[in-house]
């Protein structure tokens, strides 16, 4: 009697469809296993608002590329320290920053480049804005920075001696005041301040800074479990990259920003590829105009993801174009995107803030796993998705934030799609082939490895390149 009791409950209290349909179909034995995994092995509520603090941290706004911003932002910083406009503007900046930073428009300027950042961030720059820092920029204060910029005020070299990826150092001078200022491990985090030789902050030493020293430790089903069980209105948050990166695509449609590459695949103006009204055309013009849009440099703030604004995109428009193309309900959409977003802070937390291999694997990894969630597919489907994917595009390089950043962004979305309809139909690459074995969250750990280690000389390569053009 009492086990047909238990059996009851877990039918009527469920209330998520994937353990009432597994509940239904099992015998009472089974029933009652799943009800004890539930009791002893859910995440507790300690657990998941750590969770939903991770993702409020590493799903932010962003004005502009992040790379370029963050050392605007240190410029503010340093400006502030100082007391006053520098007369003099020295920077040390990893491999990483600088490959990042050399091509890319800056937002509301017409330029592209470090100079002008970094110039407008001591001109208008307020590190409370975090990157956002440029938010303020006007015409005339783009015609001062450019005059800024011609009086050679502006120092720029790397730092050969750090082991950071992420690593911007900033000394501002004026008279007999100096002031220093390093950012370090997040493109928001600062590691030193310094006025007049006294040390203001020292955070140097730290492996990891402090917002992210209470991270809990993530694999995929716990991303899966959290984004298909929390309480919906708990996640509702996400809803604002949705508004964002949507309306940064329809800002790169219209003005036809950078190489206008969404405006292209919507209208092929010459050979006719694919149907303009096909899901497909229309997740690939959608995350590639947002992309477009910020890489040209226009004055439009997207949702970030882990100190990325391309990222961000790549985890958002898939998954928000096929949701509003199929008519998904707002709470699938939610979990969609919180799924997409949280898979690539789960697979960041062991990568890297910067890296070897493009953003855009990482990202376009999360966005298949929304994207097969909204197909309706099951936590191993979602499984074969991430394996599809690191199976394909693994080894992408980053040669710099840039225009054509949305032709791989496109690359990304295109790849998310097609490793989800073969993941739908329990398709899946086998251990037998490449860098994939069973275990999803090792196949993830082997496309770390691949673009940590085993691309580690790559960054070297593709600055030289960049540089001796």
């Amino acid at each position: 009697m009492f086990h047909d009791s238990v059996f009851i409950v877990l039918i009527t209290t469920s209330t998520n469809a994937r353990y009432r349909s597994i509940i239904i179909q099992t015998t009472l034995f089974g029933g009652i296993l799943l009800f004890l995994h539930l009791i002893f092995f859910d995440m507790t509520k300690q657990e998941k608002d750590q969770i939903i603090a991770l993702i409020q941290q590493e799903v932010v706004p962003a004005t502009g590329c992040t790379e370029p911003v963050a050392v605007a932002l240190a410029v503010a910083k340093a400006k502030e320290t100082l007391g006053a406009m520098p007369k003099q503007i020295q920077l040390f900046l990893s491999a990483n920053i600088l490959k990042n930073a050399m091509g890319v428009g800056i937002p509301g300027t017409g330029m592209f480049g470090l100079p002008i950042a970094i110039a407008l961030g001591a001109l208008i720059g307020k590190s409370e804005y975090e990157l956002n820092v440029l938010k303020d920029t006007t015409p005339e204060a783009v015609e001062q920075a450019k005059q800024y910029i011609k009086e050679q005020r502006i120092q720029i070299e790397q730092k050969k001696d750090t082991e950071e990826k992420l690593y911007i150092e900033v000394r501002v001078h004026n008279g007999d005041d100096n002031a220093k200022v390093i950012i370090a491990q997040e493109h928001n985090h600062f590691a030193f301040i310094s006025k007049n030789g006294e040390v203001l902050l020292d955070q140097k030493a730290k492996t990891v800074s402090a917002k992210s020293g209470n991270q809990v430790k993530l694999n995929l089903r716990k991303v899966y479990d959290f984004a298909t069980t929390t309480p919906v209105l708990e996640l509702s948050f996400i809803l604002k990259a949705v508004e964002l990166n949507s309306n940064a695509a329809a800002v790169g449609l219209k003005k036809n920003s950078g190489h206008a590459l969404g405006h292209t695949i919507l209208h092929q103006p010459k050979k006719k590829f694919f149907g303009q009204r096909s899901i497909f055309a229309k997740i690939l013009a959608a995350t590639s105009s947002a992309c477009d849009a910020r890489m040209a440099g226009e004055m439009v703030p997207v949702m970030s993801n882990s100190g990325s604004g391309n990222q961000g995109i790549a985890a958002t428009m898939p998954v928000v174009v096929y949701a509003k193309e199929r008519r998904k309900t707002k709470e699938e959409l939610v979990r969609a995107l919180i799924l997409s977003h949280l898979t690539v802070i789960y697979i960041k937390q062991s990568f890297g803030r910067l890296s070897p291999l493009c953003g855009c694997v990482v990202a376009a990894t999360g966005s298949a796993c929304g994207l097969t969630y909204l197909m309706d597919g099951t936590y191993e489907q979602i499984a074969f998705a991430v394996k599809n994917m690191i199976a394909n595009i693994t080894g992408m390089i980053c040669d710099g934030a840039k225009p054509s950043c949305s032709l791989k962004v496109a690359t990304g979305a295109s790849t998310a799609i097609l490793s989800s309809m073969l993941a739908i139909e329990n398709k899946a690459v086998s251990s037998v082939e490449g860098i994939i074995t069973d275990d999803v969250d090792q196949c993830i750990l082997n496309m770390n490895a691949i673009g940590t280690k085993g691309m580690s000389h790559t960054d070297e390569l593709v600055l030289d390149m960049m540089t001796h053009k």
